[in-house]
């Protein structure tokens, strides 16, 4: 994949709108492994607000938790590169794109292990970026493996980044592999559930989810869910969220450093009802297109197995009987308006 630069200040961005050029993400040269549909799923779509938050906080070490393909993990890493900052990726599962990146970016560390098993053994880092299994267990638990039962001193509390904090899985779990959470925070789940904004329970030719849970909202369900439950209970702590691209959550200790600068930046993204109402319409349209998706390529399946059996109606024996008796109907007067029965109308009506 081509490098792409980004000019991440605001000069750069309106230069960028005006001459008319693709968004980044939509670049040919930006072949995003973990987003082949385009669905804007991955939260290098919010990289250039992720970056300002790291840089106001003067983040010189990063984990990403959920690395899977490694887009964002690239991304981190080029944006560290001239500061020295480190970067840690942790998956359980890395796919062939994140191991080869392992091997070529020695200043990467990669663990191959779940979140809950990896994070108790790191040092404390200055970030954290949480994107991995999108349910109330993992993330609260996620959340007490970085900051315990209660966050520490403003200094030695890092900052947390969240993806996924909008639609489908703000108010609603989704499992990677529903056996590895306890029974009394796994919620009724729907295989391969296809979730629509605006309704609770899947539907068929709804965008496709592992193992989504089978109702939207209640306690102890969904990511954003559990984020304000642990902020509730720490009245130190901010929450932001930028309601763009599923979703970008932002968690400061409020007497932090850097918490005035972080404040400002976010001010006006967070919670920003344009942006809120824009994500909302993109949610929608896109369930709405991948809805339309199935519904034409089951019309075609369906298409496909009637030609199938038409052929080979028409090449059977009894066909051919049909077709004798229809061509003698029509000889001796009997249908003479009905236009017979042959294979070469079954022919015409298949490559029509």
């Amino acid at each position: 994949m081509a490098k792409v630069q980004l000019n991440l200040s605001a000069e750069g961005i309106v230069r960028a709108l005006e001459s008319g050029e693709l968004p980044w993400t939509l670049h040919p040269a930006c072949d995003f492994a973990s987003d082949p549909g385009q669905w804007g799923a991955s939260l290098i779509n919010n990289a250039e607000v992720m970056i300002a938050c790291l840089e106001a906080a003067g983040v010189r070490s990063v984990v990403e938790v959920g690395a899977y393909a490694g887009d964002l993990t690239r991304f981190l890493l080029d944006w560290a590169q001239p500061s020295g900052a480190r970067v840690w990726a942790i998956d359980p599962s890395p796919q062939p794109e994140l191991d080869a990146l392992a091997t070529d970016r020695a200043e990467l560390t990669l663990v191959r292990d779940t979140s809950l098993a990896a994070l108790p053994g790191l040092e404390r880092m200055d970030a954290y970026v949480i994107d991995g299994d999108h349910n109330y267990y993992t993330v609260t638990e996620e959340i007490r493996a970085i900051l315990g039962d209660r966050p520490d001193s403003a200094e030695q509390t890092p900052l947390l980044l969240f993806h996924d904090v909008g639609w489908p899985h703000a108010r609603r779990d989704d499992y990677y592999a529903p056996d590895q959470i306890p029974d009394q925070y796994r919620q009724p789940t729907v295989e391969g559930g296809g979730l629509f904004p605006g309704l609770s329970e899947p539907r068929p030719g709804g965008l496709p989810y592992k193992w989504p849970a089978a109702h939207e909202g209640g306690a102890r369900n969904g990511v954003l869910t559990a984020i304000e439950d642990y902020v509730d209970a720490a009245p130190q702590l901010r929450l932001a969220i930028v309601p763009s691209f599923f979703g970008f959550g932002v968690v400061w200790h409020t007497e932090a450093s850097y918490a005035p600068r972080l404040a400002e930046l976010l001010a006006p993204l967070d919670r920003n009802p344009l942006i809120a109402r824009v994500e909302a319409n993109r949610a929608f349209h896109l369930a709405s297109m991948h809805n339309q998706l199935m519904e034409v390529a089951a019309i075609n399946d369906r298409v496909t197995r009637q030609e199938a059996l038409l052929h080979q109606l028409s090449r059977s024996r009894a066909f051919r009987l049909v077709e004798v008796l229809s061509k003698l109907r029509q000889r001796v007067g009997i249908a003479p308006d009905v236009e017979a029965v042959s294979r070469a109308r079954v022919r015409k009506a298949i490559e029509h």
